[in-house]
């Protein structure tokens, strides 16, 4: 498993689109450093950033590496390789890859300007942790998508739209309900919403290690209260991780039967 992830991790480094990738995000970050700002500052100029372009980027890679090394598993299958060992080597290269590069882009820039890291060390780290899992978390979404779906423009425009969904319809569904029962105490509803949401878990285990709680209303109060505790950051670290799980376990088992 170790060397096909190898060659995975050989193969995207070749490609100018990986460089590209850690560039982008070094170059917000110089960008947020470079108008002042103080590193927690930072840290928040680059969240909304990081959150929308790590998953859409994970999942369309994800799925372009999966269809393009389509010769390469053949051949690989080919081996006395399992195919469960085939299947987790290719995605563990393609997503260490992906996530390595946005450790880079994020963290030299954060180094430099703040080597000791202040007071803004403990919310970044959170940031690197979110967009880490989320990387892992879409490129199992790719993969699933891609073992279950022959037609490569077809998976595209699957994958496009669940990151639609996750990214923007999602929490318009929830403003929605909010809208829908003024009257109606949903704290608990929108907490246990949020973790069905990737994105929404990995937002909220970074925003509410701000003081933001306050301008969110009673429903901030609750989020505090569980996101902010030790109990409540390991709930949404387990949600994220099932969000991983899942989809790496749905493609797996239909990789295992594909007729390649």
């Amino acid at each position: 498993m170790l060397t096909v992830a190898r060659f995975s991790v050989r193969e995207l480094v070749r490609s100018r689109w990986i460089a590209a990738y850690a560039l982008f995000f070094a170059a917000a970050e110089w960008a947020a450093f470079a108008v002042g700002a103080e590193p927690a500052q930072a840290v928040v100029s680059v969240l909304e950033l990081t959150l929308f372009v790590a998953p859409l980027v994970s999942i369309v890679v994800g799925l372009l590496s999966f269809y393009s090394t389509r010769e390469f598993a053949e051949l690989l299958l080919s081996q006395p390789i399992a195919r469960p060992t085939a299947f987790a080597g290719q995605y563990l290269g393609l997503s260490f890859s992906l996530a390595a590069c946005l450790v880079l882009g994020l963290g030299v820039p954060f180094l430099w300007y703040s080597p000791s890291g202040g007071a803004g060390r403990g919310i970044f780290a959170m940031l690197l942790l979110a967009g880490v899992m989320l990387t892992f978390v879409f490129v199992a979404l790719a993969f699933a998508v891609a073992v279950l779906t022959e037609n490569r423009v077809k998976a595209l425009g699957v994958a496009l739209v669940g990151w639609l969904f996750f990214a923007v319809i999602y929490d318009g569904l929830m403003l929605m309900l909010i809208i829908a029962f003024p009257a109606v105490r949903l704290d608990r509803v929108l907490l246990g919403l949020a973790l069905l949401n990737p994105l929404d878990a990995a937002r909220l285990l970074i925003l509410l290690q701000l003081d933001v709680a306050a301008l969110m209303g009673y429903t901030g109060a609750v989020f505090q209260e569980f996101f902010g505790s030790v109990e409540g950051i390991a709930v949404a670290l387990g949600a994220l991780g099932l969000w991983i799980a899942a989809p790496l376990w749905l493609g797996l088992r239909a990789y295992a039967h594909r007729d390649f």
